[in-house]
């Protein structure tokens, strides 16, 4: 392998794993921010402190494309709605529940460049017995994320196991480069968002 490509290889993964870091900082950012909303807003916990997003380890060629994640789901509810139990929180799921969305894209085909979307989601029903919580729905995002998101600024998703709806709004990414940016570009307007639907 020449130098100049074992070179490039490492900038690659340079770059990406600063991309992953400042994704995860954007997140904790935007959790901090909610957290002092008059809602107490915390994040989601299905297996732990994380994102939703797909992942594989396949050799065949369409689970090659999925090595690296392209993107990340996270939801906030406030607290008095949600109960954390062995590091996860259990959100019951009801008629009036709402809850806010952050889904970040940074890479897809027919995406000219990184966006994130936020907004809120409700009006989910589980149509199996053993899904009884919000975090059991979750993970549609990760792998329908094409339905899910397919008739924007809307959401209105249906399949066998659940539904739901909502509404995102998108922000390029990188226009997001301060604190004052996750304020006025995304926790804002969600909250705002979020108060419209719930009064």
């Amino acid at each position: 392998m020449s130098r100049s490509l074992a070179q490039e290889t490492k900038s690659a993964f340079d770059f990406i794993s600063k991309l992953y870091f400042e994704t995860s900082y954007l997140i904790k950012e935007v959790e901090g921010q909610l957290q002092q909303e008059e809602e107490a807003f915390v994040i989601g916990r299905l297996s732990g402190y994380g994102v939703t997003t797909r992942t594989s380890s396949g050799l065949d060629p369409a689970n090659v494309e999925m090595w690296f994640p392209k993107s990340f789901t996270v939801f906030f509810v406030p607290e008095a709605l949600t109960e954390m139990r062995r590091g996860q929180t259990h959100t019951a799921l009801t008629e009036s529940l709402r809850v806010l969305l952050l889904h970040i894209d940074l890479y897809g085909k027919h995406l000219d460049e990184p966006r994130a979307l936020a907004g809120y989601i409700g009006n989910a029903l589980s149509k199996r017995k053993e899904w009884t919580k919000l975090e059991s729905l979750i993970h549609r995002f990760a792998y329908r994320r094409r339905k899910v998101f397919g008739k924007l600024p809307q959401i209105s998703y249906d399949d066998a196991a659940c539904s739901f709806e909502g509404e995102v709004f998108q922000r390029p990414l990188y226009s997001i480069t301060s604190a004052e940016d996750v304020q006025d570009l995304l926790v804002r307007p969600m909250v705002e968002l979020y108060r419209q639907q719930t009064q």
